[in-house]
């Protein structure tokens, strides 16, 4: 899969942005500011329905303007797909896929991109929910029916928060009854989800040790191996399906019932579950190097490019790989190594700040400075980029 024009209209600091692009590695080189990384974060965009550096969508849109565009030619080898999406400051966000008007969960699949950048990090030393997030967001491009699911369980779940907080105040037995069937409904998308992030756990433990063993080469040999794990305080490792997670899920909630009332919130779920991450003998966060943390958190993207593209079965399917100012942040010896595992994709977008920035041998297009600028007129306004290409 490969992206041949990219459009954007008052998206961040470009009121207005046409690139062209061909299969391969593309080099963004632009001084910080300019606005590289707009054009790698609206890429992502298109392919997940949200940022990997803001949780809402309001910054997205110029501050001049009330809706942001991005558009994009999507090509899988003889067929074709212009996707776009309308971003809205306020209200609801629509998408069109070759100029007709479709539902947002129907473009979910359309692009497939996996993007790693310094925010990143909190994949290893943040809270649960960064982890969380990571593995849902490969749950649903594996399929992007599982986004429904989650639509199911954040609903169900803030509407049985809502009825435990009511029952806190007043433990009414009619309005307590109800309560029984807010567990139902919680647990049959809960449970689904919870057995959506096993199957891709299992699947990507292999790849995230061979990415990390790779990558951290030079490290002591105690300290290239990693394991992945998933954490709840109900035990699933022996469930073989969605229905066995959900009859766990029930019985922890009926063994919780009474504190779960008297806490006003739930306490069982996939909303309190977390990815436990271990480097040799130690837990990852905490206990990680710079260097260590790092590398954990680009193998785990890897992984997850790794196991897409996989699933794709061949190179025409294989998803968008996005490295956004990530070299900077590596020894030279793992800037090599990352440049020679990333050659495979079929499309690379990558940005860096200077060219002392990127590994040596990197080839591939190179867009300055002069394209991702957005011109000014003599007062200060911003108008149309050219969009013409740095040889």
């Amino acid at each position: 899969m490969w992206i041949s024009r990219l459009s954007l209209r008052d998206y961040r600091s470009y009121p207005e942005l046409d690139l062209e692009f061909a299969p391969g590695v593309t080099t963004f080189v632009a001084d910080n500011g300019t606005g590289k990384t707009n054009i790698v974060e609206a890429i992502g965009y298109l392919a997940h329905q949200r940022s990997h550096r803001v949780a809402f969508d309001a910054p997205l849109v110029h501050e001049n303007a009330q809706t942001a565009t991005v558009s994009a030619l999507v090509n899988r080898d003889q067929r074709h797909a212009t996707v776009e999406v309308s971003i809205q400051s306020k209200g609801a966000n629509r998408a069109r896929v070759k100029r007709s008007p479709v539902k947002l969960k129907d473009i979910l699949g359309l692009v497939s991109c996996v993007v790693f950048a310094p925010e990143d990090l909190s994949l290893v030393r943040g809270e649960p929910a960064e982890r969380r997030s990571w593995i849902d967001t490969l749950v649903v491009a594996r399929n992007p029916r599982f986004s429904s699911v989650i639509t199911d369980f954040e609903r169900a779940l803030k509407q049985r928060n809502a009825l435990l907080k009511r029952l806190r105040e007043d433990r009414d037995p009619g309005l307590e009854a109800t309560l029984d069937i807010w567990n139902m409904a919680y647990a049959d998308s809960a449970a689904e989800l919870v057995y959506g992030r096993q199957r891709i756990l299992a699947d990507i433990v292999e790849p995230l040790q061979e990415n990390f063993a790779y990558i951290a080469a030079d490290a002591r040999l105690e300290r290239q191996g990693i394991r992945a794990r998933y954490d709840s305080r109900i035990d699933y490792s022996q469930a073989e399906s969605a229905a066995e997670c959900r009859e766990l899920l029930l019985a922890a909630l009926e063994r919780r019932r009474t504190t779960e009332i008297e806490r006003g919130l739930t306490l069982h779920g996939p909303g309190r579950d977390d990815l436990a991450l271990t480097i040799g003998d130690h837990p990852a966060k905490g206990y990680a190097s710079h260097g260590e943390t790092w590398s954990l958190a680009l193998a785990m993207q890897l992984a997850g490019w790794d196991l897409l593209s996989a699933d794709a079965g061949s190179v025409a399917e294989q998803p968008i790989l996005v490295l956004d100012d990530v070299f900077a942040e590596l020894d030279t010896g793992r800037r090599n190594r990352l440049a020679s595992r990333i050659t495979s994709a079929e499309q690379v977008f990558v940005t860096a700040a200077v060219d002392g920035d990127l590994p040596d041998g990197l080839e591939g297009r190179r867009i300055g400075q002069e394209t991702l600028r957005a011109p000014t007129d003599d007062e200060g306004a911003p108008r149309q980029s050219e969009g013409a290409e740095t040889p």
